[in-house]
């Protein structure tokens, strides 16, 4: 007698138990648990990011959190009218499940609403605050950055970051913490971080006044955070001026006696901790949308030890998304970036020399531990207590449609495909958060039959 088995959907294909049994198309088949989902944004990452960090903390053979994530695939970034994704059209893409052109913050060519894969003018996130779940967004940079401001806001340019920072506060969602005060007060009025010749809004409104109004309570620091009462329900962090790291060179920052990351700001892995605490309150299911930016914009810098410190704090971000799953099975983790920044490359040769010269043979830049012309970074020991030199090397000093692997860990993990359309991301999370399973993208002429 042959077991009843059901077919089960991973991404695109479908996949059948046996071939004596018909399958159901994606289109009319529910197979996604529904549950709870964090989406963790690591800005320009590549495996040759991960390598590096890896090296570096734990050594050749040690494991990041990353690397202990159950599934990945294979991640495919392009845009509708580029190859390289751009931080707000990737952000889009992974918002709404469409492709659209490289310059998109959330609408179309005529100005209006991206209409998402749900058939829906709302992002994910939009719709998971129309549902009354748990909503938070989490960056390490400003606030209105695309990777999460691309979630709940619409503007004509990612560049309009005085709007954007007022419709994330006007959208409902319930944790926004990340840097930027100098786009959430009026000219002139200085802030906790900002100073009054720092502050940009032109049109007179408090955010911060009308945050508080609408129940948040504010915090700036990370002590702040950390003492936030077990009761709280609505939060703005707000952590630093503009970006809670010094995105610049090694030797600008050396010559401005500038440290990395901004010491009383929390890590995204705190801001993280936070934020589950709140919105795992929330019978309804939540939605956390969480971006280290400084492993795009340190290495976009090609400073390699911003880059790696940058990689670092995503990872542990992930380590903290990591434990709550295992006390809170029925939550999705999915991390992805969308570009890859700076192409970096882990250089091993046993006999590097010191300090590291400034160029490899055919002209591309390297870095030491301390920038151009330093000593070399040095491994954590590998099984046989050995320790190995290593630089950095460096293709651009942007993004580049390089090798991005996406991962996913938890409840539906199973269902990301091995080769992902960056389209995919979105259709793995609405299934998750909605226990509705989106048609495949027809667009993309790939489907398997």
């Amino acid at each position: 007698m042959i077991p009843q088995l059901k077919p089960y959907i991973f991404g695109l294909a479908v996949i059948c138990s046996t071939s004596l049994l018909g399958c159901t198309s994606p289109s009319t088949a529910n197979n996604s648990q529904s549950g709870n989902v964090i989406f963790i944004h690591p800005d320009g990452t590549s495996p040759s990011h991960w390598g590096a960090a890896r090296m570096l903390h734990y050594g050749p053979d040690g494991w990041l959190n990353w690397d202990r994530m159950s599934h990945l695939g294979v991640y495919l970034g392009h845009m509708k009218n580029q190859l390289t994704a751009t931080s707000n059209g990737g952000a889009v893409i992974h918002a709404t499940g469409v492709k659209v052109n490289a310059d998109s913050f959330g609408l179309d060519a005529n100005g209006k609403p991206i209409v998402a894969a749900s058939g829906k003018p709302q992002t994910i996130m939009e719709e998971a605050i129309a549902a009354r779940k748990g909503t938070a967004i989490i960056n390490s940079g400003v606030i209105p950055e695309p990777g999460t401001g691309a979630f709940v806001a619409k503007t004509r340019s990612r560049r309009q970051f005085a709007e954007i920072t007022k419709q994330i506060v006007e959208s409902g969602v319930d944790v926004i913490l990340g840097g930027g005060e100098i786009f959430y007060l009026p000219r002139g009025t200085a802030g906790r971080h900002a100073t009054a010749k720092q502050t940009q809004r032109t049109d007179g409104v408090n955010l911060i006044e009308l945050a508080k109004s609408k129940g948040y309570t504010v915090v700036y620091t990370r002590d702040e955070l950390l003492k936030l009462p077990a009761n709280t329900k609505k939060v703005l962090g707000i952590f630093a001026a503009l970006n809670t790291y010094n995105d610049n060179s090694e030797e600008n920052l050396t010559k401005e006696n500038l440290p990395l990351y901004v010491p009383n700001a929390p890590t995204v892995s705190e801001m993280l901790d936070a934020a589950l605490k709140i919105v795992s309150q929330n019978p309804q299911g939540f939605f956390v949308v969480l971006e280290e930016e400084g492993s795009d914009n340190f290495c976009n810098y090609n400073n390699a030890v911003g880059c790696i410190e940058a990689v670092k704090r995503a990872d542990d971000a992930v380590g903290v998304a990591m434990k709550f799953i295992q006390k809170t099975p029925n939550t999705l983790l999915v991390t992805a970036a969308d570009s890859d920044a700076g192409g970096l490359e882990v250089v091993g040769d046993i006999n590097l020399p010191s300090p590291v010269p400034a160029r490899s043979r055919n002209g591309s830049p390297w870095d030491g531990k301390q920038g151009t012309k330093t000593i070399p970074f040095t491994s954590a020991p590998d099984k046989q207590g050995k320790r190995f030199n290593f630089a950095v090397g460096w293709t651009s000093f942007g993004d580049n449609s390089g090798s991005i692997v996406a991962k996913a860990h938890g409840i539906n993990a199973n269902k990301l495909p091995t080769t992902v359309d960056n389209t995919d991301i979105y259709r793995l999370m609405y299934g998750t958060l909605f226990g509705q399973d989106l048609p495949a993208n027809k667009e993309l002429g790939n489907t398997k039959k």
